[in-house]
C-alpha cells in the first residue's frame, strides 16, 4: 500500500514538472511573438537612461576630518588649588562635562542653528562678496521661480543683515534650504566611538559651495563649541579681572591720598595729632587694598589657568582640496540599465495583461 502511494506521488510530481515546462515554453513562444515591442521599449528605456546621465550634473564631495582634544581634569597641584579656592567660596569654573561629546556633537553640527549661521557666512566669488545662501540660490537658479511671486521677487540675504529682523519669507526660504542640506547633502560621522575624530562630508552640484560650506560649518562649530565649553570659566575670569582693576584703581587713589595728606601736615606742630588723622586713614586704605589686590591677582591667575585647561583644542586633520571627488552616473551604465528595466517592465506588462484577459474570458 505504501509503495502504491509513493508511485502515485512520483507520477503527480512528474506531471506537475511537465506542465511547468510546457507553461514556460508557452510563455517563451508568446514573448517571442512580441519581440519587436520588447526591443522597442528597451531602446526607448536606454535612450531615456542615456539622456538622464548626459544632462545630470555631477555631484562633488568635500570631506573634512578633525579631532577634538580637551583636558579631562585639572590634575595634580591645580586640583588642590581649585579645591582650596572652592572651600573659600571662590568659584573658578568647572568643566562642562560630556554635553558635546561624541554623538551629541554630531547632532550639534547638523542643527538648524549652525547650518543657518554657515549659510549666512560671507563668501567671495568673482571678486564679489555675498552670503553663502545667496550663492546657493544663484547656482541653483531658484530666483527664476520667484519672479512671478511679488513677495519673493526682490528677496535677498545680505551678509550684514540682522538675523532677528528677517521677514517671514526670508525665514521660510532659509529654513527650507537648511532642511534640504541637512537631509540630503550633509553627512557627519564618527569612525569609532573610542576616538574623537569626526568627519564632515558635504555633497553639492557646485564644487566651490561644497568646499566652502564644509570648512565654514567646521569653523562655526568650533567657535560655538569652545564658547559653550569655556563660558563659565570665562565669566569668572572677566569678573575677577573687573574686580582687580577696580581695587587697583582704589589703591592708586589711596596712595595719592596718602601723599596729599602727608603734604598737608608737613612741618606740622607735633602736638596737633588730629591733623594727621586723614593721612593715617589713607594709609589704612592702602594696606587694605594692597592685601585685597594681592588675593584677587592670585585668584585671577588661577582662573586663567583653569580657562586654558577647559578650552578644548580643535585640530583640523584633513581639509577638502580642489579638485574634489566627483560622482556621476556613467552614460553606458545608464543606457544598459534603462534598457534592461524598460524591457523587463514590458515583459511583466505583457504577462499580466495576458493572464487578466484569460481570467475574464
Amino acid at each position: 500500500m505504501a509503495e502504491q502511494n509513493t508511485t502515485e506521488q512520483f507520477d503527480n510530481d512528474e506531471i506537475s514538472l511537465k506542465e511547468l515546462i510546457l507553461k514556460i515554453k508557452e510563455w517563451y513562444h508568446f514573448l517571442l511573438t512580441q519581440w519587436k515591442l520588447i526591443i522597442l521599449m528597451g531602446v526607448i528605456g536606454g535612450v531615456i537612461g542615456f539622456t538622464y546621465a548626459y544632462f545630470q550634473k555631477p555631484t562633488y564631495k568635500a570631506v573634512l576630518t578633525f579631532a577634538m582634544e580637551e583636558e579631562k581634569s585639572a590634575g595634580g597641584g591645580l586640583s588642590g588649588a581649585l579645591g582650596l579656592a572652592s572651600s573659600l567660596g571662590i568659584d573658578l569654573g568647572s568643566s562642562a562635562g560630556g554635553a558635546f561629546a561624541g554623538s551629541n556633537l554630531i547632532e550639534l553640527m547638523k542643527s538648524r542653528k549652525l547650518v543657518d549661521k554657515t549659510l549666512l557666512s560671507p563668501i567671495e566669488v568673482n571678486e564679489k562678496t555675498q552670503s553663502l545662501v545667496e550663492y546657493y540660490i544663484t547656482f541653483n537658479e531658484l530666483k527664476k521661480d520667484w519672479d512671478e511671486n511679488t513677495n519673493l521677487k526682490n528677496l535677498n540675504f545680505p551678509i550684514d543683515a540682522d538675523r532677528s529682523k528677517f521677514t517671514l519669507q526670508q525665514d521660510s526660504i532659509l529654513k527650507n534650504i537648511a532642511v534640504e542640506i541637512i537631509k540630503t547633502d550633509l553627512i557627519i560621522s564618527q569612525k569609532d566611538k573610542k576616538v574623537s575624530i569626526l568627519s564632515i562630508e558635504m555633497n553639492s552640484t557646485n564644487e566651490l559651495f561644497a568646499k566652502i560650506f564644509c570648512e565654514t560649518i567646521a569653523k562655526e562649530t568650533s567657535e560655538y563649541y569652545v564658547e559653550i565649553k569655556s563660558k563659565k570659566s570665562k565669566m569668572n575670569v572677566d569678573i575677577l579681572q573687573h574686580q582687580a582693576d577696580s581695587i587697583r584703581a582704589e589703591l592708586n587713589s589711596a596712595i595719592s591720598g596718602v601723599a596729599a595728606a602727608t603734604d598737608n601736615v608737613f612741618n606740622l606742630n607735633s602736638a596737633l595729632n588730629v591733623k594727621r588723622a586723614p593721612s593715617a586713614r589713607r594709609q589704612v586704605d592702602v594696606q587694605a587694598n594692597t592685601a585685597i589686590l594681592t588675593q584677587l591677582v592670585g585668584n585671577l591667575e588661577l582662573a586663567k589657568v583653569t580657562l586654558r585647561k577647559e578650552t578644548p583644542l580643535i585640530q583640523i586633520i584633513d581639509r577638502p582640496i580642489f579638485p574634489l571627488e566627483k560622482e556621476k552616473v556613467g552614460k553606458l551604465k545608464s543606457l544598459v540599465l534603462g534598457g534592461f528595466l524598460a524591457g523587463f517592465l514590458t515583459v511583466l506588462y505583457l504577462v499580466f495583461t495576458t493572464l487578466y484577459k484569460k481570467m475574464i474570458a
